[in-house]
């Protein structure tokens, strides 16, 4: 039998070959995945990805499944003391220096609710969320004001600002969604997003360490996420360390050290320090945001 050699996958983004980049180690399935890199915009994904339903099941929202620093249970349980106030602080504190005026706000992916939960208890935002499953199911039932899909396709051309927090890596289809988000926008209106930036990674990318494969399959560099942006109806511009990122960074630490709740002893660190280190490190605040164009 004559092999038959495949031509490999192209890049979602810029539809140009891509190279393998590494494996990963699934923590559910015992499987490796291959990575893959495009050389021309410098996006990387999973090349066959895990799409069976228990990959956001009630165990990975325990922190028990693909990515074991998720714990959506205290999260949700737990609103005031949780270390995740940390980011919601500092994704307010960013958004307001991005977009001044209150404005219609969409949490998109919103997992518990818990950001659209610490907006609308400030008061000057109207703010909803979207995601789907249970989570997203307790969360509504507790009174947020969480959009399914149907409802969600009522309100295109009416928000004047969309938060994307750690999302955009769980989806095989990027510019699909974030073509999406540019009609659920006004002009002029803007995505904050958070990710990890695929420029400060190894080049073995299943040793980096937010190669969780089963969970995320898309990996941006801030050249690859300007990109797609483009391709989505945005104008991508990169703020840069803007207010807001030394308590985002802060919560992220935190997380890493296993931490859930609040201490006092993180009031005597120097986190405006800590965070330029780890930015440094990790070119967190290094992203674009996008402008609807």
């Amino acid at each position: 039998m004559i092999a038959v050699k495949l031509p490999a996958p192209v890049c979602p983004i810029c539809r140009a070959a891509s190279a393998p980049a590494g494996e990963a180690h699934g923590l559910r399935t015992e499987r490796m995945f291959k990575l893959r890199r495009c050389a021309a915009c410098d996006f990387a994904f999973v090349e066959e990805p895990w799409t069976a339903p228990e990959v956001y099941d009630d165990a990975y929202y325990a922190g028990q499944g693909s990515d074991p620093f998720v714990d959506y249970a205290f999260e949700f349980e737990h609103p005031e003391t949780t270390i995740r106030r940390h980011e919601w602080r500092g994704i307010v504190r960013a958004v307001r220096h991005l977009h001044p005026a209150p404005g219609k706000w969409l949490d998109f992916g919103c997992g518990n609710g818990g950001l659209v939960r610490f907006i609308r208890d400030r008061g000057d935002n109207q703010v909803f969320g979207f995601d789907t499953g249970t989570w997203a199911e307790k969360a509504r039932a507790s009174g947020l004001p969480i959009l399914d899909g149907d409802e969600l396709a009522d309100h295109d051309g009416t928000f004047d600002i969309i938060t994307a927090v750690e999302v955009i890596e769980h989806i095989p289809n990027p510019v699909e969604v974030l073509k999406r988000l540019r009609r659920l926008l006004k002009p002029g209106g803007l995505l904050f997003l958070t990710t990890g930036n695929l420029a400060t990674a190894p080049a073995n990318l299943g040793s980096w360490y937010y190669a969780f494969p089963e969970v995320h399959v898309s990996y941006f560099s801030p050249r690859a996420l300007t990109l797609a942006l483009e391709q989505s109806g945005f104008a991508a511009t990169r703020p840069g360390r803007i207010p807001g990122w030394t308590d985002i960074i802060r919560f992220k630490i935190l997380k890493k050290l296993r931490r859930s709740e609040v201490a006092l002893w993180e009031r005597v660190l120097p986190w405006g320090l800590l965070a330029l280190f780890a930015d440094a490190k990790y070119g967190v605040s290094r992203h674009p945001v996008g402008r609807a164009v």
